[in-house]
């Protein structure tokens, strides 16, 4: 497992981030190499989307050219238009007549709680962002999409965490994956041990976690959006795996187990979590190790993302907070 990872840890693929100069908020890219085909798998109830209707099984399987993450709720797909812009500019796109048309699937965290609805990502971000990219080590933390990202939202952004983004790798042989995650959920994150490590906080002055999953087994009841939030946990996984687009969508359904080990409560009604597998290569894949090994990336990615977060004033990060046991990970209330 190489915890530096990302993506860009996979032969032609580049990760770049840029951040609004005054607002906590932020566009990620992720550059295909030619070739590349796509499958998307999303779990949460509330997502917010651009381009995703052709990755589903049974669709063409045509190449897609970027994966644009993004801040600015349902205003940042605009960011998008800055991503097609660049590669039409630098001659990537599927060619239909005498257009040039590149594929940027899209999808959005809800940060404006905490930019107050300002500075909300535009093409000129998306733009920033593919000029941005390189390869590893990428950049992690308060970058990109991950600028706005908040975790623990039980009790609204009083007492939550900051969230952010980040990456892992891990090569099997000559099979490499790498993946990227923007952690914006409504639950709690949990470390490998079973412990949780940033979330909803018992008080707003608070360092110590509460346990969302822990209230719920108390007999808690929880209207949507009040107070008002969305969350959405992100995952990119970029593969030299040989796949088409019915197993991308294989792979990206097995890569959810990741979210699944790392943040308690996931799936919500709250949350609109989604994985992208982008697969570009030769190499031969048994599909269930290929998922069991991008569900391991993603997995220390939200992990990674959140230890390298740094707080805001009133948001403290991981770093900033006292680990307790997950709660649900025990049996039920303690």
């Amino acid at each position: 497992m190489d915890p530096q990872g990302s993506p860009a840890s996979v032969p032609g693929f580049a990760v770049g981030h840029a951040g609004h100069p005054e607002h906590p908020t932020g566009v990620s890219v992720v550059l295909c190499p030619p070739g590349t085909v796509a499958g998307v798998e999303v779990r949460g109830s509330a997502p917010a989307t651009r381009q995703l209707d052709g990755l589903g099984p049974g669709f063409w399987d045509g190449e897609v050219h970027a994966v644009c993450l993004t801040g600015g709720s349902s205003w940042g797909l605009d960011a998008a238009g800055g991503v097609m812009r660049w590669l039409e500019e630098q001659g990537r796109g599927q060619m239909v007549g005498n257009w040039r048309l590149p594929k940027v699937p899209t999808a959005v965290i809800f940060d404006l709680p905490l930019t107050q609805g300002r500075g909300r990502p535009g093409p000129e971000l998306g733009y920033a962002a593919c000029r941005a990219a390189g390869g590893d080590p990428m950049p992690r933390g308060n970058v990109g999409a991950g600028r706005g990202a908040t975790v623990g939202k039980l009790y609204g952004l009083a007492r939550a965490s900051k969230g952010g983004l980040g990456g892992a790798a891990l090569r099997v042989g000559s099979l490499v994956v790498g993946a990227l995650a923007v952690v914006n959920a409504f639950g709690d994150v949990v470390d490998p041990t079973g412990y949780l490590v940033a979330g909803a906080r018992t008080a707003p002055d608070s360092r110590e976690l509460a346990g969302t999953s822990l209230w719920f087994l108390e007999g808690g009841h929880r209207k949507a959006f009040h107070p008002v939030e969305d969350n959405t946990t992100l995952g990119v996984i970029a593969t030299n795996a040989r796949l088409d687009r019915n197993q991308c969508c294989k792979v990206a359904a097995l890569a959810h187990h990741g979210l699944v080990r790392a943040i308690d409560p996931v799936h919500t009604t709250f949350d609109g979590d989604l994985v992208f597998v982008l697969a570009c290569g030769s190499e031969p894949a048994d599909l269930n190790g290929l998922g069991i090994m991008a569900a391991q990336v993603l997995q220390m990615a939200i992990y990674d993302a959140v230890l390298s977060a740094q707080g805001l004033p009133g948001l403290p990060a991981a770093r900033q907070l006292r680990p307790r046991p997950a709660p649900s990970r025990l049996g039920g209330p303690r």
